[in-house]
């Protein structure tokens, strides 16, 4: 038939041309087809040689590895990338690769580097006194602000104050161990605390559903809170024996007032928040924006407009924060850009050797068999520890979805029942903070933490408190809320 039509000249050019793009789509999905069906497991080594560098070299060659991150990072990289290549082809290799680093890695390196900019302006000056009761305070503010303007917002916000508030102190990385955890856990009630969220919201879940979470965020938070109290007042306790002094014993006359320094950034965080909102509204309101409408960049790659509007709102609000900020400011948060470069240099390795693991997980994840609520809260939440949570979630989520279940939040991928998307949405977020790679703020802090002479655990270490400390919480959690 398509022979025919090629050599009958009744027929317009446009319907040669429009069953040529018929067959080239259809190759190109056979294609897609065979990747998943045929991707042997063995292909996610150079992701777990990514993790494994990330976790060892920093520990036997740290020097080395602060100089030669980013190369690393392309060396696992192309250690995928090459023989992917040669067994399905240059063009597949360079779809999966602008898939990867275009529509996932651009928009995610970019709102991270706003918030850090624009939070990196607002610095809180005054007296402040590391004590157990100031410490519980700020990490109760950093993890309610979390849902509001982000885990990275959150993070950027409040972890310089809480290191100059205990500076005094020798004993301070449990400081910054709660604050990974307690930060990922805040980000749980609204789309505008972490991606995977939002990602919901932009396929049919209220963006007023998270709030269903409630419950489980403060079952967790009275729990946390109460075992950092104890162990906060032990190192506290500890300080004090061997002669340290909190800034709450000084002289009256040395204190200074609580004030806030930049505090028009505030303005630049709420046009982050709206450029967020914009990439999910846009497509609903104006048709321009509507049916994945955007930049065609290579073979069924679009970059959609929604997004390249949230991009340019960021980065306007990054630019007026950097021109209208400050230099003291800045100076008073011990601001620099190391932070965001290393972030960015190692999640660039992460995304790209990432690739074959989620084609994996997308292909066989039904054959899982989860169609339990704690199934998924475990499944969900040890992907998204070492996984990018928001791919995870989308996968379990239509797994979910494909479940047949007659009642829940309708979604565009199938009706959900409630207590299955409350579980899958609580693992991606809460398991987060169970490794440093699963959410990108675990890595600032820590980047942070060691800019301000604060010796961190190394990978494997702090994975050691995430399993002394959260495990045994998520297994509660488990019991009280998913069986």
């Amino acid at each position: 038939t398509f022979m025919s039509l090629c050599y009958n000249t009744e027929y317009d050019c446009k319907i040669f041309k429009f069953l040529c793009n018929q067959i080239i789509r259809k190759v190109v999905f056979m294609t897609h087809e065979l990747v998943s069906a045929t991707l042997p497991v063995w292909s996610i080594i150079p992701f777990a040689g990514m993790l494994l560098s990330i976790a060892i070299v920093p520990l036997v060659r740290p020097e080395w590895w602060e100089k030669h991150m980013l190369g690393a990072a392309f060396a696992w990289s192309l250690l995928f990338l090459i023989p992917f290549a040669a067994a399905y082809g240059v063009g597949e290799s360079w779809f999966r690769l602008l898939e990867s680093v275009l529509l996932d890695y651009i928009p995610f390196i970019v709102l991270l580097f706003g918030l850090f900019v624009v939070a990196g302006g607002i610095a809180v000056c005054g007296t402040l006194a590391g004590t157990t009761k100031i410490n519980c305070l700020l990490l109760f503010i950093g993890t309610f602000l979390a849902s509001w303007i982000g885990t990275t917002g959150a993070a950027m916000l409040l972890i310089r104050p809480i290191i100059r508030a205990n500076a005094w102190r020798k004993n301070k990385v449990h400081l910054m161990v709660f604050f990974i955890f307690l930060a990922n856990m805040g980000g749980c009630l609204t789309p505008l605390g972490d991606p995977p969220l939002f990602m919901g919201f932009q396929r049919g879940v209220p963006f007023t559903w998270t709030f269903h979470l409630l419950p489980i965020l403060i079952f967790n938070l009275v729990l946390m809170f109460a075992l950092f109290a104890v162990i906060d007042k032990h190192f506290y306790n500890k300080e004090i024996k061997e002669g340290r002094t909190p800034l709450d014993l000084i002289d009256e006359n040395d204190k200074q007032p609580l004030r806030l320094e930049g505090a028009h950034n505030l303005i630049f965080i709420a046009m982050i928040i709206v450029g967020v909102l914009a990439n999910g509204l846009l497509p609903d309101m104006f048709p321009a924006f509507a049916n994945g409408a955007g930049l065609h960049i290579y073979d069924e790659i679009v970059f959609p407009y929604a997004t390249l509007a949230e991009i340019v709102i960021i980065l306007v609000a990054a630019f007026l924060s950097i021109k209208t900020t400050k230099t003291s400011t800045r100076e008073l948060n011990e601001f620099t850009y190391a932070p965001i470069l290393e972030v960015a240099k190692l999640f660039i390795g992460i995304f790209i050797t990432m690739i074959p693991a989620l084609i994996l997980l997308k292909a066989h994840g039904a054959e899982l068999g989860l169609t339990h609520p704690w199934q998924m809260f475990w499944a969900a939440g040890a992907l998204s520890s070492f996984l990018d949570n928001t791919p995870t979630y989308l996968v379990f989520l239509q797994m979910a979805g494909a479940l047949g279940a007659t009642q829940g939040i309708t979604t565009s991928v199938g009706t959900v029942s409630q207590l299955m998307l409350e579980a899958i949405s609580a693992g991606a977020v809460f398991m987060g903070a169970n490794t440093y790679i699963g959410n990108a703020p675990n890595f600032m802090v820590k980047s942070i933490a060691e800019e301000n002479k604060i010796k961190m655990p190394s990978f494997f270490g702090y994975m050691g408190w995430s399993v002394a400390i959260l495990i045994p919480l998520f297994i509660i959690d488990t019991v009280v809320f998913f069986l």
